[in-house]
């Protein structure tokens, strides 16, 4: 049972952090688009956000570890 909800925990936050870097990537390339001159400012906080964005699989990584090997 504990697998199950381990491959859970790895699937969601998969699919959030694919969502989330889609949404970040897409309105980050939108903005360059309206302002070219924004265009090496807005690249450094677009990898800022894809950053963070990604720290969501890796706690479901370490939960999905949690739940496998817990007592």
């Amino acid at each position: 049972m504990n697998f199950i909800g381990a491959g859970l925990a790895i699937i969601g936050a998969a699919i959030g952090a694919g969502y989330g870097n889609g949404q970040v990537i897409a309105k980050t390339i939108e903005s360059m688009a309206r302002q070219p001159e924004m265009s090496g400012q807005l690249r450094s906080t677009m990898f800022i956000g894809v950053a963070l964005v990604e720290a969501v699989p890796i706690l479901g990584v370490v939960i999905a570890l949690l739940l496998v090997f817990q007592g």
